[in-house]
């Protein structure tokens, strides 16, 4: 299997870069610069200037984008909709890094944990961002996306376990209450998708077991 990550030199980029180079895959990196991920294999473009002939060789394309200031933020539903248009109609499955503010935190799928009145001010934008992005998804019926929503504590530097409990679009707790995932777990996670992609044009949400 040839998986491409897009924007691999990020934490979480890197992070499944290296969770699928660990299991033996031919892993492209896809940067804006200087490969500095793990991948022995680098295509350098900015991530709008990435073409379908450039996705052609891959089976599995993951979309590991990420944008954290007001400037930048509109780019995170803009550079997924330029992947979706440039794999509309293809075989290969997009996997995209997302939020957790779009999680269901009712029955009836009405509140997010975005909405929550607790939820910190800091983080309100880059879920909005999110949240158009994953709508935009939702209306893609000629990609086969699957988008992998982190707990809500992301947790660049915790521990590689192997293990995480794997949910829907409704927030999910681990039996002692927590929302909370490492990357490195997180990128298990992504990686078994990868390989298995059992959840096409679905939001699926991980957390540590």
């Amino acid at each position: 299997m040839k998986i491409a990550v897009v924007c691999a030199n990020g934490k979480s980029g890197r992070a499944i870069t290296e969770e699928l180079i660990r299991r033996g895959q031919d892993v492209t990196a896809i940067v804006r610069k200087e490969n500095k991920s793990q991948a022995p294999n680098a295509v350098i473009k900015d991530i709008f200037a990435v073409t379908a002939e450039d996705l052609k060789p891959f089976d599995v394309v993951i979309d590991a984008f990420g944008a954290w200031t007001e400037e930048t933020l509109p780019q995170l539903p803009q550079s997924l909709e330029h992947l979706c248009d440039i794999l509309s109609g293809s075989s290969a499955r997009l996997l995209v890094v997302g939020g957790a503010g779009s999680l269901f935190v009712n029955k009836e799928r009405t509140v997010c944990v975005a909405d929550a009145p607790d939820f910190p001010d800091i983080f309100k934008s880059v879920a909005a961002a999110h949240a158009q992005a994953l709508a935009m998804l939702r209306k893609r019926q000629d990609v086969k996306w699957t988008y992998v929503s982190p707990a809500c504590d992301f947790r660049a530097d915790g521990e590689r376990t192997g293990k995480y409990l794997l949910g829907g679009e409704a927030l999910l707790l681990n039996a002692q209450g927590e929302s909370v995932i490492s990357y490195a777990d997180y990128a298990v996670a992504m990686a078994d998708e990868a390989l298995n992609g059992n959840h096409v044009q679905q939001q699926i949400s991980v957390v540590k077991a």
